[in-house]
């Protein structure tokens, strides 16, 4: 089973690049965030050709996740348990029903520049509610990933340059604490558990010629409860992604986990 996370910044403005990448990394789901459409106005068919389930929670012009399964989905959430008012499309979950099931939820955490600020304080918000869920979640005993953009950079060797990072929201010490207490729950950060190599990045700007100079940082994240960390094999980050033409600017994640 091959799970991957990847933020494709577009999916309407990159489908040609989409497609390509998900042909190269062949993976069983795939969390996709800030493809940046309404839910209606998804590629499924596009996708669909691919041999992939969709399940989408769309807004027009910015945020935006999906789920794409090559296994059926079921018990489909849409929206982070905790906020009914939050409008922001940012959490979609799934049970895929493969041979050994598992449960996928698939994020897009606020970034929450500029800090401190009313976008920090949402950011800190989102992150009580997600780790109220994952409560929730552990309660069932059952495998999971939490996966996707986090917009958190949780040492300072998953950035080139640690203090060009110094006071931005993805490394303030809330920001990092908010993190911290997720995996002290129980979960398991899948490259920390697998690789944890300083200066694996997942992310480069456009700017400044930062993906040539591998000017990067690590914020796309698979978070594991115990019985998915129990299966995990190993992760992978995907760079050749960045080299295509037209890419996102972050690359995919792919978690292996045994059957």
């Amino acid at each position: 089973m091959r799970i991957a996370t990847w933020n494709v910044n577009s999916i309407k403005a990159r489908l040609a690049t989409v497609i390509d990448v998900l042909g190269a990394i062949d993976c069983d789901v795939i969390c996709l965030q800030e493809i940046k459409c309404e839910t209606d106005a998804f590629p499924y068919l596009e996708i669909e050709e691919l041999g992939y389930n969709c399940a989408v929670h769309g807004q027009k012009s910015y945020n935006g996740v999906a789920l794409l399964s090559r296994h059926p989905l079921e018990d489909i959430r849409k929206g982070l348990p905790g906020d009914e008012s939050d409008a922001q499309a940012r959490y979609i979950e799934a049970l895929v029903l493969s041979d050994s099931p598992i449960r996928v939820g698939g994020l897009y955490l606020p970034n929450g520049n500029p800090a401190p600020g009313p976008k920090f304080d949402y950011k800190i918000g989102w992150m009580a509610q997600l780790h109220a869920h994952t409560q929730a979640l552990l309660q069932d005993e059952e495998a999971f990933t939490l996966c996707g953009d986090y917009n958190v950079i949780p040492r300072g060797e998953d950035c080139w340059e640690p203090t060009v990072w110094e006071g931005d929201a993805l490394t303030l010490p809330a920001c990092r604490a908010a993190f911290q207490r997720l995996k002290t729950l129980g979960l398991t950060e899948a490259f920390e558990a697998s690789d944890n190599r300083a200066h694996q990045y997942t992310f480069w700007d456009y700017q400044g010629g930062a993906f040539p100079k591998d000017q990067g940082i690590r914020i796309d994240h698979h978070l594991l409860s115990p019985q998915a960390a129990d299966r995990l094999e190993k992760v992978e980050i995907y760079r050749k992604a960045r080299e295509l033409e037209k890419p996102s600017d972050h690359v995919p994640v792919i978690a292996t986990f045994s059957d």
